[in-house]
């Protein structure tokens, strides 16, 4: 009699770090040569909790270092409040439960959210990291999302499509201190779109597809030098986390050099004790110079591997990647090239970081950060800004976006040459940098106009500091207008129609002279003229339409 286990066969499918390119864990998905398995373990709790220990297993037979997504469905842990047998089959292959994502799956429609919930609690107990999988393309309530509390989120590519979506899905993330990752991604626009609405993992087809045997490599496209909405300083560390080469603490120096030599990719061992806090750091040229010395095998292979090992540096998942150059700075020399673990709130490692990929993306950053400020100014451009306006909508925060101009420029242009000018718009951008509050920030988009994207409370100290100083160039007066669109969360929905709400009160403040300040509110007809004399009629867009010939507030 056949067994669903003799037609039963798993791939494997890298789960890849955007950051770094590499290979952050793999997925193992059963692939029946006849009938359909899987349907059957949505409906059988116990041949789908036999499928995931089939799974580890199968990886276990593969010898693969790289952590493992399992796939369990979600009424699975439900009906059995756990996976007592899962546990003992990853104890069995040697390996740890924090080396092991369970992939939660839909569907989620009558499975008892207090059963489902308690089981979780029960395998992140065990160590087991959880992953909330299928979200867009599933039915995953957004309340049960947020109180299972995930580690990792992994996306429907077609979610990409929908930019503002994936974004919101970045900051939901964010504050669960959660990864992103997007599946199915099978093009180059599809990856730069991943990377842009920030999702820091990815699988799919361009990558790599499923296969028998785990990926040595994967393919990665290389990064747009200036992708838009992307951080652009102090990364987390969490973008640049690799797998650790983990071993008991008890481990011999035996058993280090041999996974050592079997794998050449592995930089160094973190030994762990029974709970999985790092206790010793053994890093793989010293401990190989060790050991091929003379009796250096003799001496160490059966003595415990400590004894070669140093003291781990770690830093905790919410670090940047500065804390981390600080970790390294301390302490010898002879350590700048060691991984620095990261460990979770409980200590437990659930990474490693390699210097090299910091150095590299930091630098990038600060290569791109300078290519994107403004020669005369040293202030980004528009497109920092911008992008800091769609993570706030995405982020459901309330914001003032300002644009500044000096009033008749090419006249004073004209009149006091080109030199007074380029002093003027210096001291411009130098007034506003002051003039900014905590959270500000102030864009030069080019000749003399300025962007400003502060909270709302933060204006009036803003335009009273700028508007109100005495402004000249090459002895002439100079008056400077500014218009303000204060954008309400839910109000608009990127960056594009915040500047669309913005044209018409660029328009109404320069219809008024003198020293000129306009407000208005995106989606709310009228506008305030705080500053300026004799106003006119504004032009109609996005709601602002008619002058309500308020002065002040």
């Amino acid at each position: 009699m056949h067994s669903w286990t003799d037609t039963l066969r798993f791939a494997f499918q890298p789960v890849v770090n955007l950051a770094t390119g590499a290979v952050a864990g793999l997925e193992i998905l059963a692939r029946p040569e006849t009938g359909d398995v899987l349907a059957e373990a949505r409906r059988d709790p116990g041949l789908d909790a036999r499928l995931a220990v089939s799974a580890v297993r199968a990886a276990a037979r593969r010898e693969t270092l790289l952590p493992l997504f399992v796939n369990v469905f979600a009424g699975t842990l439900a009906d059995l409040g756990g996976l007592p047998s899962l546990h003992e089959a990853v104890r069995e292959a040697g390996r740890l439960p924090w080396e092991v994502t369970i992939d939660l799956c839909p569907p989620y429609t009558h499975v008892p959210q207090k059963a489902l919930l308690a089981a979780v609690a029960t395998l992140r107990g065990q160590g087991f990291r959880i992953c909330a999988d299928g979200i867009g393309d599933g039915d995953v309530p957004l309340r049960l999302l947020s109180d299972l509390s995930p580690g990792l989120l992994k996306l429907d590519a077609s979610l990409l499509a929908r930019p503002a979506v994936v974004r919101s899905m970045r900051t939901l993330c964010d504050e669960l201190g959660a990864l992103l990752a997007v599946e199915g991604v099978e093009t180059e626009g599809q990856c730069a779109a991943a990377l842009a609405s920030g999702a820091q993992l990815a699988q799919g087809e361009l990558f790599a597809p499923p296969a028998r045997l785990p990926a040595a490599d994967v393919y990665v496209p290389p990064r747009s030098p200036a992708e838009p909405g992307a951080p652009r300083t102090g990364p987390s560390v969490r973008e640049f986390v690799r797998p650790a080469a983990l071993l008991p603490a008890t481990a011999s120096a035996g058993q280090v050099r041999a996974l050592l030599t079997g794998s050449p990719d592995v930089s160094g061992v973190l030994l762990v004790d029974t709970a999985g806090v790092p206790v010793r750091s053994v890093h793989r040229s010293r401990f190989l110079l060790s050991m091929s010395g003379r009796y250096g095998h003799a001496l160490y292979a059966d003595r415990p591997a400590a004894k070669l090992g140093d003291p781990p540096r770690t830093v905790g998942v919410d670090a940047t990647a500065w804390e981390v150059l600080d970790v390294v700075a301390v302490g010898g020399r002879d350590r700048t090239s060691d991984d620095v673990a990261v460990v979770d709130e409980h200590g437990r490692c659930v990474g490693a970081v390699r210097l090299a990929d910091l150095v590299r993306a930091l630098a990038e950053t600060r290569v791109e950060e300078a290519a994107g400020l403004n020669p005369l100014t040293r202030l980004p451009g528009s497109d920092a800004i911008t992008g800091e306006v769609d993570r706030r909508i995405a982020a459901g925060r309330a914001f003032a976006l300002s644009w500044l101009d000096v009033d008749h420029f090419k006249q004073v242009n004209d009149g006091a040459g080109f030199a007074a000018g380029d002093e003027l718009i210096r001291a411009v951008g130098r007034a506003l940098q002051r003039a900014s509050t905590e959270g500000s920030r102030v864009g030069h988009i080019g000749g003399d106009d300025f962007l400003v994207l502060a909270d709302p409370d933060g204006l009036d100290p803003l335009a009273a500091s700028v508007l109100g100083a005495d402004w000249s160039a090459g002895g002439r007066p100079v008056t400077l207008s500014l218009a303000t669109v204060v954008c309400a969360p839910g109000s608009v929905t990127d960056h594009r129609q915040a500047a669309a709400c913005l044209a018409p009160l660029k328009k109404a403040a320069k219809a008024l002279h003198g020293a000129s300040w306009v407000l208005g509110r995106a989606g709310v007809p009228g506008h305030e003229a705080r500053r300026g004399s004799r106003p006119t009629p504004a032009s109609a867009g996005c709601g602002v339409a008619v002058e309500r010939g308020v002065q002040g507030v």
